[in-house]
This record gives structure tokens, sequence and C-alpha cells, in this order.
């Protein structure tokens, strides 16, 4: 029998998410990008929530195409705002697009996102040994720096919960817990 993280319960989205990306070394720019709209899009509600409406944000969203996500306008919002496969909070998208001309910015400046936010853990995954799910931290010193870094360039739903949140699904930390099969594959660079 598999031992999996208990967060991933048995809906099949979380399994696949669990099993597949979370926790992964990430370095890919646009979903780089992706996965901080969609931690931001989260903020208040389950990720399981996010998890369904991802194929909607993605085609809603220009496949997270940064450049393209920083030229929407009015009517494009209004769209977003109208469209039930999203999360339709205005706060929200507009911190979308926020987001997308600051991480343009900071691509200008470092090369990449990825040179930027890999900075935070010395360009290598942090490994955690959590034996169950409740050792846990809902954020750390290092999101905390992230988050005050963020906002300072721009960003918008960038708290510290949600840079932790991102660092998790970015694999810059792996909290898969000991006991679960991925841990020890990700250590390893089994991905």
């Amino acid at each position: 029998m598999i031992t999996r993280c208990s967060w991933a319960g048995l809906h099949p989205l979380y399994i696949s998410y669990h099993d597949k990306e979370w926790g992964v070394p990430l370095h890919d720019d646009k979903r780089l990008f992706e996965f901080l709209v969609l931690d931001g899009a989260q903020a208040g509600l389950s990720w399981l929530t996010i998890l369904k409406k991802r194929n909607n944000y993605r085609h809603l969203f220009d496949g997270f195409d940064p450049e393209k996500v920083a030229a929407y306008d009015d009517k494009k919002i209004e769209i977003l705002l109208h469209d039930p496969g999203i999360v339709r909070n205005r706060l929200k998208i507009l911190g979308a697009i926020e987001n997308a001309k600051a991480f343009l910015d900071i691509k200008s400046q470092f090369g990449s996102f990825d040179s930027y936010i890999w900075r935070f853990v010395n360009e290598k995954p942090l490994i955690n040994e959590w034996k169950t799910i409740k050792e846990i931290p809902p954020k750390s010193d290092i999101s905390v720096a992230m988050s005050k870094d963020l906002i300072k360039k721009g960003f918008k739903f960038t708290g510290p919960v949600i840079c932790y949140s991102f660092m998790q699904a970015a694999g810059m930390v792996n909290d898969h817990i000991t006991e679960c099969f991925r841990y020890t594959q990700i250590n390893a660079g089994k991905y």
C-alpha cells in the first residue's frame, strides 16, 4: 500500500497533484507564474476549489503568459469577473494583473523569475523531516522574507502563508511527510 501525505485524501485531483507536482522543484517561469496566480486565488478557499478550476484559469488567463496577463484591460477584466469557471473576485483578478507586471519587472532585472525566486533558498530545495502533517508550519522565516520582498516589488496576495504554499508547490521546500512515498523520490531527484 502506498503511503501519502494525509491532505491528499481520496479526491483524484488531490492525489494527482500530490503524486505528480507538489514538492517537485520547478524552474519554468510560466509555471511559476501559474502557481503565483493560483496560490493568490486560493486565499480563503480550499486548494481543491482551485484545482477544480485550474483548467479554466489556464484558458482564461492565456496559458498564464505574464505578458498577456499584464496587458489585460477593463473589457478582459469584465469577462473574467463574469466567468464562473474561476474565482470571480475583483481584487484577486486585479492582483493577478499587477503580479504579471511585477513578474515581468523581476524577469527583466534578474533574467528570469526563476533566478530571483530560488535565491531565497540558495538555489537548492529545503528538505524538512516532518513525521506528521500537523508539524508542517503555515509559514517560515524564508516565506516572511519572500513576502516582504515581493510586496515591496508590487506583488499582491503574497503574504507569508501564501508564499509558503507557493514554496511547497514549486518544490522550494519538500514538506512531504517522511513516510510519504514522494518524500524519498523527490529527495532522490525522481520526479
